[in-house]
């Protein structure tokens, strides 16, 4: 940890699980994650050695977008819980020195939230529609510019189709059923200063802020130059990102968090360039932004130098650190973007291993450490509205999780005999499950475990030490090389033939060495030299 009080800046450094609950632990059998499953879980999360977790939403929503369209964001959907299970997650994650951030999304809602339907009720011109963004198009049939959403169709709906007095539309850059918020009406702001506070009383850490790049639309809405370049992502439609009005929501946010004791922390996903997503981090604003490259970038030592040194370099200048992932739910698991098989495991065992090496914090995501691989689920059974709408589907990534080896319950997810699984876990589901993989000395369960005691040990005694910069370099044999502190080095071998060792001693490596020392390809290894 940095600073003159390191618990009062925990997140630095921080090892953070991503908890998906509806694919957690299903307590009551309903075949759905829930809050209840988690506190009874959460000693697992604790003995894997990380800081704190991430909850992905659990207030009440229709689930279109499985819980991303909120509809009340100061409750918890009866499909999770109560208030008061939540109230017991945080009490008993506390009681195990775990840290407990959640998820808010502010740039869109539920179209069920009352305030939006109160906008369509409202008609035009209407104050409530002013929350919003509703616009008239030159016609019945035309919307009001050419932006297309992230899941592929049109980014606008009509208010109310069919009628002849009212041929406004709402703007949505993903599913219709999430109308985003207009940020440039300042009673936007107030609500969720509101909403942020609610859960800062009630003991949350922190906060996660979805689409934290989003938010403001540039004035007057105009037409996008490139409307399909959006298929790559929201920020190449530069009307709907990055704005400069966004900095000055997280300022207000920022001074909201400090007044807290201890200070809660604000962590944007921020799907940015680096130089671009830095600013967001500056020492008034968010505290950490995710990293997004390593879920992206192909298997190639200088893509990734080039991706990480770039964000430590641009998070540097601000006095940050990003916070790094290769995996998440919106994203094919590591194991198969990786190759699959055994490649694919041994790959994504050197991919953790080298994000936990980096300056700043990681997140790992639930299944990550059990090496779990990408499942192509029937199609009869997918629900992702990105599939439904545009064809790509992340259900995949989102199979509840293989607690025993038996079959019994979900492999363990829920109590035996009680409903199917909102998502089928295929039948070879048990040979990646957590009860086997604690036995198994070799299993990637206990791979990860020693390494996040290795590295709490190593930023403990000052070997990794809370540089915000690192240097990175490949050598031969496409050999990438991570060096912290002078002392400290994180090896990936990212070429065909087994790479040479740079000079240390070998701290932790996710392979054994060849005969004559080598690092083989596909892993990665922590060494570090004499002071």
């Amino acid at each position: 940890m940095t600073g003159t009080d390191p618990q009062a800046e925990w997140w630095r450094d921080a090892v953070v699980y991503q908890v998906y609950p509806r694919s957690f632990a299903d307590h009551d059998g309903d075949g759905v994650g829930d809050l209840p499953g988690l506190t009874a879980r959460l000693p697992y999360i604790a003995d894997l050695g990380v800081d704190g977790l991430w909850i992905t939403p659990f207030q009440p929503s229709p689930h279109v977008d499985q819980g991303y369209d909120v509809s009340d964001y100061c409750g918890v959907d009866p499909l999770f819980g109560t208030l008061a299970d939540f109230d017991d997650v945080l009490d008993a994650a506390h009681g195990l020195g775990l840290r407990v951030l959640m998820d808010i999304a502010p740039n869109h809602c539920s179209s069920e939230h009352p305030l939006f339907q109160a906008a369509l009720a409202a008609g035009p011109g209407s104050p409530e529609r002013d929350l919003f963004h509703f616009a008239d198009g030159p016609d019945g049939d035309t919307p009001p510019n050419n932006w297309i959403s992230s899941f592929g169709d049109r980014s606008w709906t009509r208010a109310h189709p069919g009628s002849d007095t009212d041929q406004q539309w709402y703007l949505h850059i993903f599913s219709s059923a999430q109308p985003d918020w207009n940020w440039r009406n300042p009673a936007v702001g107030d609500f969720f200063e509101d909403v942020i506070r609610f859960w800062f009383d009630r003991g949350v850490d922190g906060l996660r802020v979805d689409v934290a790049h989003g938010l403001f639309k540039s004035e007057g809405l105009p037409h996008a130059e490139d409307p399909a370049a959006v298929a790559r992502g929201l920020r190449f439609n530069p009307h709907l990102t990055d704005q400069e009005e966004l900095h000055g929501v997280y300022r207000r946010w920022r001074v909201i968090a400090d007044g807290y004791s201890p200070a809660r922390v604000l962590v944007g996903e921020v799907n940015l360039d680096a130089d671009r997503a830095a600013r967001l981090v500056r020492p008034d604003e968010m505290h950490q932004a995710f990293a997004y490259p390593f879920v992206k970038v192909p298997w190639d030592a200088a893509t990734w130098a080039s991706a990480a040194g770039a964000l430590t370099a641009a998070h540097a200048a601000h006095g940050a650190a990003p916070a790094w992932s290769v995996e998440n739910h919106d994203v094919v698991r590591a194991v198969t973007r990786y190759g699959g098989g055994a490649r694919g495991q041994a790959r994504a065992r050197a991919a953790l291993l080298t994000v936990l090496a980096l300056p700043g914090g990681a997140y790992l995501y639930q299944g990550q450490e059990l090496g779990l691989p990408e499942v192509d689920v029937p199609v009869g059974d997918r629900v992702d509205p990105m599939w439904l709408r545009g064809g790509i589907s992340r259900d995949g990534a989102r199979i509840p999780l293989p607690w025993t080896t038996a079959e019994e319950g979900s492999f363990g997810f829920s109590p035996a005999g009680t409903d199917a699984p909102w998502l089928p876990t295929p039948s070879f589901w048990g040979r990646y499950s957590i009860e086997d993989q604690w036995k198994d000395r070799d299993s990637m369960l206990t791979f990860v475990t020693t390494a996040l005691a290795l590295r709490t040990s190593l930023v403990a005694d000052g070997t990794l030490v809370p540089a915000r910069e690192a240097g990175f370099r490949v050598e031969d044999g496409g050999l990438l090389v991570c060096a912290r502190g002078g002392r400290f080095l994180a090896v990936m071998a990212m070429g065909d033939q087994p790479a040479r060792l740079p000079a240390g001693d070998l701290l932790l490596a996710t392979a054994p060495l060849t005969g004559d020392g080598l690092l083989p390809p596909d892993a990665g290894a922590w060494l570090v030299r004499a002071p």
